[in-house]
C-alpha cells in the first residue's frame, strides 16, 4: 500500500529501527525491493534519485506509485537529493509521498529560505520534506562533493534550522559520505548523539553502503531512522548482469531480468534485516 513517509519514519522513531530507502531505476529494481519487502513483511521506500528522474521522469514516479500501491506491505516513494524546486512540484503533484529538498550546497540562509518553501509546498499536498544540514563528500550518480566541501552537521545550528524550516526529517553529516569509502569510516557519534538529544525528528543517514553493521546498529540507537541505500544494490544489479553474460552462450533478456531482481533482492532483504524493519510492517 502507498504509505506516509512520515508515518513509516515516526513509528520508526518510536520502535528504534529503521527504514530503508532503496534507489530505483528501473521496473526491476522495483521489483527487488517490493518482493524483499513483502518476503520479510517490512516497509520499505523506494527512492528516486534526480539523475534517475531525468531519465524516467514522470514515467518511473508512475512505476514506483502504482507498485507501492499494489504492494502487500506499506510502501512510500521518495525524491532524493532534489535542489530543483520544479522537480519537486513535479515530484508531488506525480503522487510520490515525500521529497528531499536538498540546499546543502546553499548557505545556512539560502538552505533555510529554499528548504522552508519547499516544506511549505509539500506540507499543502499533504507529504513530507526531508533536508539536509551540513555537506557529505564522495560521489552519488555523477554528483560530486570534494572532501574539503564537506561540512559536518552543527547540533545547535540544527535546531535553529528545524524550527526555521518546518522540516519532518534531517540528513546529517557525521563523517558519513556518498558512495565507496575509500578508507575505514569513522563516524561521530557523540555528534550524533547530541543532536538526536536536541531535536525530535526522525534522522536519516546517507552513505550507508560499507559501513559496518555495528555503526549501523549505534547509529539507529542514536536516533536515525532511516538509512538511504543505492551503491550495494546497484552493484548486485552489474555484477549478476554481468556473470549472466559472461556464462550463458544464448542470453535471454527476461532471464537476465530474474537474474538482476534475484541478486538485487537478495542486498535488500540483508539490508532490512539489519535495519530491523522485518515484520513492522
Amino acid at each position: 500500500m502507498l504509505a506516509s513517509t512520515s508515518q513509516l519514519l515516526r513509528d520508526a522513531q518510536k520502535e528504534k529501527y529503521a527504514i530503508g530507502a532503496f534507489n530505483v531505476y528501473d521496473l526491476q529494481g522495483v521489483q527487488a525491493v517490493i518482493r524483499a519487502a513483502e518476503a520479510l513483511k517490512s516497509p520499505v521506500m523506494l527512492q528516486i534519485h534526480p539523475k534517475a528522474l531525468e531519465m524516467g521522469g514522470t514515467p518511473l514516479v508512475a512505476l514506483c506509485v502504482e507498485a507501492a500501491r499494489s504492494a502487500g506491505v506499506a510502501v512510500s516513494v521518495h525524491l532524493d537529493h532534489s535542489s530543483a524546486e520544479q522537480d519537486i512540484r513535479s515530484a508531488l503533484e506525480a503522487g510520490m509521498s515525500s521529497v528531499m529538498a536538498d540546499g546543502s550546497h546553499l548557505s545556512y540562509a539560502e538552505n533555510i529560505s529554499f528548504t522552508k518553501r519547499m516544506a511549505k509546498l509539500a506540507h499543502t499536498k499533504g507529504c513530507a520534506v526531508e533536508a539536509e544540514l551540513g555537506r557529505l563528500s564522495g560521489t552519488e550518480d555523477g554528483l560530486t562533493v570534494a572532501e574539503y566541501e564537506a561540512l559536518l552537521t552543527d547540533p545547535d545550528l540544527a535546531v535553529d534550522f528545524i524550527q526555521q524550516t518546518g522540516v519532518d526529517a534531517l540528513a546529517v553529516c557525521i563523517g558519513n559520505v556518498h558512495g565507496k569509502y575509500a578508507s575505514e569510516p569513522k563516524l561521530d557519534f557523540g555528534r550524533l548523539e547530541e543532536i538526536g538529544k536536541r531535536i525530535n525528528l526522525p534522522l536519516v543517514l546517507h552513505g550507508t553502503s560499507g559501513l559496518p553493521d555495528e555503526m549501523i546498529t549505534r547509529s539507529i540507537e542514536l536516533g536515525v531512522c532511516k538509512f538511504n541505500v543505492n551503491t550495494e544494490v546497484r552493484g548486485a544489479y552489474m555484477t549478476a548482469a554481468k556473470k549472466y553474460l559472461d556464462d550463458t552462450k544464448k542470453p535471454e533478456l527476461t532471464d537476465m531480468m530474474t537474474t538482476v531482481i534475484s541478486a538485487m533482492q537478495a542486498q535488500v532483504e540483508s539490508k532490512i534485516k539489519l535495519f530491523g524493519s522485518s515484520g513492522k510492517a
